[in-house]
C-alpha cells in the first residue's frame, strides 16, 4: 500500500527546503497514474490551508515541443490555489522557488458547470460552457530536476510542479484559438512564438481532457474555476530581475516582473 500521507508531507518538506527535484514513485510504490494522483491530492489537501482553495487547474505536456522535453508524450493535470492566483503586472522573486520556470499559455474560465455522466467530452462540446479566455503565464517549481531523469510518476504527484498562475483580463468573445499567435518577450524583446494549435490542435482539446479525466472519478469542472490549457512553448527560467510579456494576437496581454 502506498504512503499517500508520508509522500504528501515529504512533498511539503521538500518545498519548504527548496530542495532538488528527485524521482520518487518507483522507490514507494507508485505505479501508475492512478496512484499518482492520489499522492497529488493528499499534497494539495496539505496545502489548502497555506494556499487557499482550489480555483482551477493546471494541464501540463499538451504541446509537442513541451512533450519532448520533458519525454512524457501525454498530458497531466494538477490544482491551482487561490493564494498562487496572481494577475497582470504581479512582481515574483525567483529565490520563492526550488528554480522558477515560466510557461506561456491560453487560460480558460468556466461558464457553467459540467453535468456529470453523458458522451465524452469534445473540443466542440466544451466550448459552449467557457465563459472567456486570456492570456497566462503559469509559475512551474521544477526545483532544478534532471530532465533526463524525469518520470511522469513523480512529477504529477507533485501537484505536476504549478507554482502559481499569473492572468490576464478575460476575454469573451475570442478569434478561431487554433490560428491565435502568441508572441513572448522579454525585456521587450520578441523571443519565442507559439500559436493555438500547439496544445494537441485547440486549447478546448486539452480542456476536454480534462474534463473527461475528472468524469471518470466522478468529478466535474465547476462555474468560475479557471484552466490553464499548457504551454504554447519551452520552458523559460529566469535567472535575474527580468520582465515577461505574452500577448495573444486579437485577445490581450499579461506581463510578469520576476526578482532575483
Amino acid at each position: 500500500m502506498i504512503d499517500t500521507d508520508g509522500l504528501a508531507n515529504r512533498l511539503i518538506d521538500e518545498h519548504e527546503r527548496n530542495e532538488q527535484f528527485r524521482p520518487f514513485a518507483a522507490a514507494n510504490g507508485i505505479a501508475s497514474l492512478e496512484d499518482s494522483y492520489a499522492v497529488q491530492e493528499r499534497y494539495v489537501s496539505l496545502l489548502k490551508p497555506r494556499c487557499g482553495a482550489a480555483v482551477g487547474y493546471k494541464i501540463g505536456l499538451t504541446s509537442q515541443r513541451m512533450q519532448t522535453m520533458c519525454g512524457i508524450p501525454h498530458p497531466i493535470a494538477g490544482v491551482v490555489l487561490a493564494d498562487r492566483l496572481h494577475h497582470s503586472g504581479a512582481c515574483l522573486a525567483i529565490a520563492d522557488y526550488g528554480r522558477m520556470g515560466l510557461e506561456f499559455e491560453i487560460a480558460v474560465r468556466m461558464a457553467s458547470d459540467l453535468p456529470i455522466g453523458g458522451p465524452a467530452w469534445t473540443q466542440e462540446s466544451i466550448a459552449e460552457h467557457v465563459a472567456g479566455v486570456c492570456a497566462a503565464i503559469e509559475i512551474v517549481d521544477d526545483r532544478a530536476a534532471d530532465y533526463a531523469e524525469l518520470d511522469v510518476l513523480s512529477l504529477v504527484a507533485d501537484n505536476s510542479w504549478n507554482g502559481g498562475v499569473i492572468l490576464s483580463t478575460f476575454c469573451s468573445d475570442w478569434p478561431a484559438l487554433d490560428a491565435v499567435s502568441g508572441t513572448i518577450s522579454h525585456n521587450g524583446t520578441e523571443i519565442d512564438r507559439g500559436y493555438g494549435r500547439d496544445a494537441l490542435g485547440h486549447p478546448f482539446a486539452p480542456l476536454a481532457w480534462l474534463a473527461n479525466a475528472l468524469a471518470v472519478k466522478g468529478q466535474s469542472l465547476k462555474s468560475g474555476e479557471i484552466v490553464m490549457t499548457g504551454s504554447l512553448v519551452t520552458t523559460r527560467f529566469p535567472t535575474e530581475s527580468e520582465t515577461y510579456r505574452f500577448e495573444l494576437e486579437g485577445i490581450g496581454a499579461v506581463e510578469l516582473n520576476v526578482t532575483a
